[in-house]
């Protein structure tokens, strides 16, 4: 059994890997992602201790579901395309989307994140793994760049400093003919705020790129084009959460400035 001591942004993987797990384990579970209770039963971690609280993971299987709804659009309309899924952490979302025969897989994370989902997760076809920090250009060189790419991101923006992250984005957009960047981003207003998100904080990690909206995205490379944004709080499915929790939801709606603490976006280039 794998014993796990990850610091900083690696170690609030394994919080949400945690809330997919006891969505899982719920009566009624929205993302239904077993094979996140299975690895939380394969690694050694006090996951009581990650700073997430039970009542969170109906928002993580949230979140996680919406995105891999966009991934689906995406294939289903690109069913021979490659797909970059960028700090990939301890995410099982290839096999929940489980894509066709024509798509290209590539998980890409720290390199000690990698090696660990090696021991964790099995291979299949048409899927590869790459242990590279996101922000060395060098990872992206062996990926074939003939094909539509889709790029999902799920809580890797925010830990990126800015002109790493918007760096990311060109090299990618400049390696394809063209596809779409699905993700979640924080506003400055949450990057500010960062002392009270207790995920961040047990795990001793830093927020540094804020996000204000979809038009500073578009200034990143030519051509490229903010199609979607939604708010984390407008995501189907609160009515599942508990009553405080639908309680902070609705304020929240109401609000713009916490309405756009988090968002998800969806790029086209």
């Amino acid at each position: 059994m794998p014993k796990v001591r990850f610091t900083g942004e690696r170690a609030t993987m394994l919080a949400t890997l945690y809330g997919r797990a006891l969505d899982a384990k719920s009566p009624h579970p929205l993302l239904n992602d077993t094979m996140a209770l299975d690895v939380i039963q394969k690694i050694e971690f006090d996951f009581g201790a990650s700073g997430l609280k039970r009542g969170d993971a109906v928002t993580v299987a949230l979140r996680a579901g919406h995105l891999d709804s966009w991934v689906r659009e995406f294939l289903a309309v690109h069913p021979e395309a490659t797909v970059l899924h960028l700090g990939c952490g301890l995410d099982s979302r290839v096999y929940r989307v489980d894509p066709g025969p024509g798509v290209r897989w590539f998980d890409v994370d720290h390199p000690e994140v990698i090696e660990l989902r090696r021991q964790l997760y099995p291979s299949r076809d048409g899927y590869e793994m790459i242990g590279s920090s996101v922000t060395d250009p060098a990872w992206l060189a062996p990926v074939p760049g003939d094909r539509p790419v889709l790029v999902v991101a799920e809580g890797l923006t925010m830990y990126l400093k800015e002109d790493d992250g918007r760096a990311l984005f060109r090299w990618i957009v400049d390696h394809f003919p063209g596809g779409q960047f699905v993700f979640d981003g924080f506003s400055r207003r949450a990057i500010t705020m960062q002392r009270i998100n207790k995920v961040v904080q047990v795990a001793g990690a830093t927020l540094h790129w804020g996000i204000d909206g979809g038009a500073e995205l578009e200034t990143i490379a030519p051509g490229l084009r903010c199609v979607t944004t939604l708010s984390a709080f407008d995501l189907d499915g609160y009515e599942k959460v508990g009553a405080g929790y639908r309680t902070v939801v609705k304020v929240a709606r109401l609000l713009p400035v916490m309405r756009r603490m988090s968002t998800f976006y969806r790029l086209e280039f």
